[in-house]
């Protein structure tokens, strides 16, 4: 690769914000993935836009990702480059409206959704606390819908920001977004979120906290969370959990190579060290495959995959 061609970019950005043949598996909560032709972090949509635009004008492939916490990540790694927007603070921006009942704020899609959430619950706002244990960003929680116990971003949130595949910028309401469960229209059109404003209602700060301790506790304890996975591995299909149909199979602790279904929560596939990509694909194909056959309902997989064939 000619690393020349990559000089402009460079000159748009911080020093030490573009690498090239950076491992994917420093950057995957899964610990997977082979190099990355060029990494690039970016945090301000300014830095955002200019990554793109180059991407476009370069004729090269610019695959986008947040914290790499649903990602399987081929073990050949990814062609062109790859933008990962994170790392955008841990503090609450002041409102950009608030009376005495609500509040709204925009926050940048690279801020976690645990930052996001611990940040709110510490300023009295309360709504975001079931999304504390999330290991994602704001803007892959949008992607994603992200969600858990009974709680989820649509809830909270008021509209994004967002990019198109031709780089207009545009603000998408709630309801304009069509957020369903893990779907969206950013995924379904390749939309790139820059930011989103979420109306919050005024709360108690101690309750919050002693909310999202509780839940994390649940959490910690049920998940896998000491092994390093993608998260959920599979969708939940409509009427079922997909942990439940794995489990029901008699595939509790199913191995292929160094990637296994969990021992504590079935619906994760873990890294038990070591493992490749191919060894979690063969993995998840054969699961598919046994829970068909035993209980005749069809998993998805709620990873998203991405690199090279």
């Amino acid at each position: 690769m000619d690393k020349s061609v990559f000089k402009e970019l460079e000159s748009l950005l911080p020093d030490g914000a573009v690498l090239y043949d950076e491992p994917m598996s420093a950057h995957t909560s899964f610990r997977i993935g082979g190099p990355a032709d060029v990494f690039v972090t970016a945090k301000e949509p300014e830095a955002i836009k200019a990554v793109l635009a180059f991407g476009r004008k370069a004729d090269i492939p610019v695959t986008v990702i947040g914290n790499g916490s649903n990602l399987l990540v081929s073990d050949k790694g990814v062609e062109g480059i790859v933008l990962s927007i994170k790392g955008a603070g841990t503090e609450l921006p002041a409102p950009i409206y608030a009376d005495d009942e609500k509040a709204v704020f925009e926050v940048s899609a690279g801020m976690s959704l645990s930052a996001f959430s611990k940040a709110c619950a510490k300023a009295g706002y309360t709504g975001t606390e079931t999304l504390a244990g999330i290991p994602g960003s704001v803007g892959g929680g949008i992607a994603m819908n992200a969600g858990a116990y009974g709680g989820e971003i649509k809830d909270v949130l008021k509209s994004a920001r967002v990019l198109d595949k031709d780089l207009n910028e545009k603000v998408l309401t709630n309801a304009e977004l069509e957020l369903g469960y893990r779907r969206s229209r950013v995924l379904s059109e390749g939309l790139i979120v820059l930011s989103a404003e979420f109306e919050l209602k005024r709360g108690n700060a101690e309750e919050s906290l002693a909310k999202i301790s509780e839940l994390n506790k649940k959490r910690k304890d049920k998940q896998p969370l000491e092994l390093p996975s993608g998260g959920s591995t599979f969708k939940r299909p409509e009427g079922y959990f997909a942990g439940k149909l794995i489990e029901d199979a008699g595939l509790r602790g199913f191995r292929f190579g160094n990637a296994a279904v969990s021992e504590k929560h079935c619906g994760f596939v873990v890294n038990l060290g070591g493992a490749t990509c191919a060894e979690v694909l063969t993995l998840m194909d054969e699961v598919k495959k046994k829970v068909f056959e035993n209980s005749g309902v069809g998993l998805e997989p709620e990873l998203r995959m991405i690199g090279r064939k």
